[in-house]
């Protein structure tokens, strides 16, 4: 849902969870936007058990930035 996050509603099918909570992190990044202390605290869980997979974000604020890898 387009008005939680993750921490209040996840995908109901399981193995798509770690590709959503990736994909969440990466907007996050990618727009710069702000994580609270509970939302960075699931995240930090909810991936404790995803592969750590690199993940490239090209910053959308600034087309000239480099990419920036994140693993989770």
């Amino acid at each position: 849902m387009a008005d939680q996050d993750p921490a209040e509603w996840l995908p109901p099918y399981e193995a798509y969870r770690c590709q959503y909570l990736t994909d969440w992190v990466a907007t996050k990044v990618r727009r710069q936007l702000a994580v609270d202390d509970r939302e960075r605290e699931f995240l930090t869980q909810g991936t404790a058990g995803c592969p750590n997979t690199p993940v490239q974000v090209t910053f959308a604020r600034n087309h000239c930035a480099p990419e920036r890898s994140w693993a989770r």
